[in-house]
């Protein structure tokens, strides 16, 4: 990989740290940039990366390790300099000399770190799931068997027990732990719609056990160290799940879903789900569940029907250039297709489709 394209994805990553409103990840991210570009403690750590940066989230997996070394405080002086629950203020200039001073001192460990691609389960899609599960409800009238690919530890698998909060609707069990909210614009979900989920099964290649406390550490240093309420909606999301009991099979998304679409049951409508997963596995492999899903479709009845719900971006689903994220179904039996609405990663403003 080209030092060219190291250094320009860590000047695209900035800039979408920056626009979605982690000021501190997006001035390391340049940091980075200005370091590896002059030769710095970067360049000898990345001299024998040999991915797609973007592909890899190169600059995520660097923004991780520093996370985890200021959580795990295994550098005093970095997580002194890092904001907090108690202090948010920052400094780059303090930051990323310490920084600076990490990557060089602990590069075996950061390069065993970023070997891992990080993994986030941003508990605001919560919010896509909800909408899409309470619209396929309200057509189907029926419970639902939930088959969630790529989800990480599974946070978001008990997404109808958050408590939803936004300008303009309200839903959920208001003294959840869990409490979301966003700018709502796009319509409104069929909120009065019962919605019974009988079954939730998930799969990842890499699926995070939070019962394990360097494991959880790990999940929350992807979070970004400037935006406190996504870390405290992930420590709230993480006891649920455990308490939950939530289970994720490690499994390759082809193999686990084709085996699962053949234990379809009657009277339920199987869901099959994922929220920021698609643009991930190589193209083959999303070629081969998309086959499976729409030859399983083919066979929907019904008595037996299946949707497709994803949270993923548009740009995957047609030909644009779009940045944004698409919510969408498809379901079967007559392969209809429904756009329901877009925002961003963290689902941080929600407008129609």
């Amino acid at each position: 990989m080209s030092r060219a394209e190291i250094l320009r994805h860590f000047t695209q990553q900035a800039s979408w740290n920056k626009a979605l409103a982690s000021p501190l990840t997006a001035a390391l991210l340049e940091k980075m940039a200005d370091d590896f570009d002059s030769d710095g403690v970067l360049s000898a750590l990345l001299s024998d990366w040999t991915g797609n940066p973007v592909r890899d989230a190169l600059g995520l997996r660097l923004l991780g390790a520093l996370h985890y070394a200021v959580l795990a405080k295994r550098d005093d002086a970095l997580a002194d300099a890092f904001p907090n629950r108690d202090r948010e203020d920052w400094d780059i200039d303090q930051i990323w000399p310490e920084a600076e001073h990490f990557l060089r001192s602990e590069t075996d460990w950061v390069r065993s770190f970023i070997k891992h691609p990080p993994q986030t389960n941003e508990t605001r899609r919560g919010f896509m799931f909800l909408t899409g599960m309470l619209n396929l409800a309200k057509q189907f009238r029926m419970p639902v068997d939930m088959l969630e690919l790529g989800a990480s530890a599974g946070l978001n698998q008990y997404f109808d027990e958050f408590r939803y909060t936004t300008q303009n609707w309200k839903w959920g069990n208001p003294t959840s732990p869990v409490q979301v909210s966003t700018e709502w614009q796009a319509s409104l979900p069929p909120l009065a719609t019962p919605l019974t989920v009988l079954q939730r099964k998930a799969c990842d290649q890499n699926p995070l056990s939070l019962s394990d406390p360097e494991t959880r550490l790990r999940l929350k240093s992807y979070i970004w160290p400037d935006q406190q309420e996504r870390l405290s909606r992930f420590d709230a999301a993480a006891d649920l799940a455990i308490e939950r009991n939530i289970q994720v099979d490690k499994a390759d998304a082809v193999e686990w879903l084709a085996s699962q679409l053949k234990k379809r049951r009657p009277r339920v409508l199987t869901v099959v789900c994922h929220s920021v997963f698609f643009q991930y596995p190589p193209r083959e492999t999303r070629r081969k569940l998309t086959q499976l899903i729409e030859l399983a479709g083919e066979d929907a009845c019904p008595d037996s029907p299946l949707a497709w719900l994803r949270y993923e971006p548009e740009a995957i689903w047609t030909e644009t250039d779009s940045a944004q994220m698409l919510l969408d179904f498809r379901v079967w039996p007559g392969n209809s297709h429904t756009r329901l609405a877009r925002s961003d990663g963290h689902v941080r403003l929600v407008t129609p489709a």
